[in-house]
């Protein structure tokens, strides 16, 4: 009967997977290390045990309890796509994060800083290593359904994970407190009343939209919004254009003083390593692709995660941002300064856009806030709750946020996060490129798998945070090095964190907190 089971155990997979119409997709199955729960079961008519296929196939414990993994991500594998987003529906809602009016602020603050010129070819190198990154990360994250918080037990290990999950819930959180506060402005612009209830009025609205049927109507309301946010930005541009009149004032825009290499030059790097404090939407990008069907990798790739959609969030927005900035008189370079302008230029439709804009966002920051908030606290703290109980406490943390004069200490832990997220995703796409594609981790396997801590992610991502948190701290050790905090910082942060986790990873027969039993 033992013998029996072991014989057919390696044919388990192949076999279901041909009953079931399915091909297994991903990462090839290990069958030879694949175990198998058999039990005998009376055949009335032979009085003998016999085993059948089919029960084979039931008795394998998809929770992880085999004695190897190999069964259990192979036949996550198997399973086809029908319970993940189409291809048009997760454009559209990553398509949302595009929207973001800190995009619009950003290329004008490089602008303002650095100079047009400068600017611009500092956005153009920022597209172009984005859209590389992420066509990498999407892959794996579609193909193995992996989140951040999944992912980061294979890098990190389940302790270091939590790191990382409460790292992203925050910065999604500090976000949404930052495009909150945006859209609360622009209606106290326009109609007046306190602050405190236009910041209450952004977050009761905003809750419900990530809620089962509402966030799957607002997936498909993002199809329409775009063009609105779009035309919206290009309405204004002409607007500004025909009231303040047609210069070239925002394409000449030079810095007030060049930036040489020794303080943090030149500008068009000091632009580049600015956009490297955002690398949080490569954490987004993790979470969004994971939601994919694997048959639609390529066109993930190229249309929504890759190239295209940078250019829109970032190329679009900033040069929107830089030629307002230089054609509005008065206008401050901040993100409620951009929103105020609008509003008070546009009137009605100037609020249009800024609210269009601002939900769309929120509903990102809202979502992955929640969703990080909950996988932290499932796991450090063993609390099991509702869903729409975990949306409701990040929406009462946003409000909070908000209420509380705490604005510049979130600048200086975002730049802070900044850091570690920098590290965490270099760390990540080396991982991931060492590998080649082979002994890729399905993300639903359990964390009964994984080791507490990987030693080599670790080391390499407290090595690098370290360095770049003490370069930051530059400008207040010495003023004149501020700059050189400022650019080679975030850069030389994700070279250490590559460095040292390649290293350590050649170096190592662990080459992941997995456990596999060989």
């Amino acid at each position: 009967m033992i013998a029996e089971c072991e014989s057919l155990a390696a044919l388990t997979l192949s076999l279901t997977t041909n009953d079931l119409g399915r091909a297994p997709l991903g990462s090839k199955a290990r069958h030879h290390h694949t175990t198998v729960a058999c039990e005998r079961h009376p055949q009335r008519r032979s009085g003998r045990s016999r085993l059948s296929l089919s029960e084979v196939t039931v008795n394998l414990n998809l929770t992880g309890s085999n004695d190897t993994v190999e069964a259990t991500d192979a036949l996550y594998r198997e399973g086809n796509d029908e319970d993940q987003m189409t291809r048009g529906s997760l454009s559209m809602a990553w398509y949302g994060v595009a929207s973001a009016m800190f995009f619009v602020y950003i290329g004008a603050a490089m602008a303002m800083a650095y100079g047009t010129l400068n600017a611009v070819i500092g956005l153009v190198l920022t597209i172009f290593v984005y859209g590389l990154i992420n066509r990498v990360l999407a892959k794996y994250a579609i193909n193995n359904r992996t989140t951040v918080a999944l992912f980061s037990r294979t890098i990190l290990g389940t302790a270091g994970s939590s790191i990382a999950t409460i790292i992203f819930a925050l910065v999604a959180i500090y976000y949404a407190v930052f495009e909150g506060s945006i859209v609360a402005y622009a209606f106290q612009t326009a109609f007046g009343g306190p602050t405190w209830m236009w910041y209450l009025i952004v977050v009761v609205y905003s809750t419900p939209l990530i809620l089962g049927g509402a966030r799957k109507f607002i997936d498909k309301l993002n199809g329409w919004l775009l063009p609105i946010y779009l035309g919206g930005l290009i309405a204004a541009v002409i607007w500004a254009g025909v009231q303040y009149g047609f210069t070239d004032t925002w394409l000449t825009q030079q810095a007030d003083l060049a930036v040489p290499l020794a303080v943090g030059g030149p500008g068009w790097l000091a632009t580049f390593a600015g956009y490297m404090g955002v690398w949080i939407m490569m954490m987004f990008t993790m979470d969004y692709a994971a939601l994919g069907k694997r048959k639609d990798i390529k066109f993930h790739q190229r249309w929504s995660f890759g190239w295209l959609f940078y250019i829109v969030a970032y190329g679009f927005s900033a040069i929107v941002g830089i030629f307002l900035t230089f054609t509005i008189p008065g206008m401050e370079v901040s993100e409620t300064g951009v929103a105020g302008g609008l509003v008070s230029m546009m009137g009605i439709l100037g609020l249009i856009v800024v609210f269009v804009s601002q939900t769309r966002i929120n509903t990102a920051n809202y979502y992955l806030g929640a969703a990080n908030l909950k996988s932290f606290g499932e796991r450090v703290f063993r609390v099991k709750l509702p869903n729409l109980v975990w949306v409701l406490i990040s929406s009462l943390i946003i409000f909070l946020l908000m209420l509380l004069p705490i604005v510049q200490y979130i600048l200086l832990a975002l730049a802070w996060q900044g850091v570690l997220v920098t590290a965490w995703v270099a760390i990540a796409l080396t991982h991931i490129l060492l590998n080649r594609g082979k002994n890729e981790e399905h993300g639903m396997l359990g964390d009964a798998h994984y080791r507490s801590f990987n030693n080599s992610g670790l080391i390499a991502w407290i090595a690098a945070t370290a360095i770049g948190i003490l370069m930051l701290q530059l400008g207040a050790i010495n003023p004149d090095l501020a700059g050189v905090g400022a650019t080679w910082g975030p850069i030389t942060t994700a070279v250490v964190a590559a460095v040292v986790y390649a290293l350590l990873w050649n170096g190592t027969s662990s080459r992941t907190a997995l456990r596999v039993k060989r």
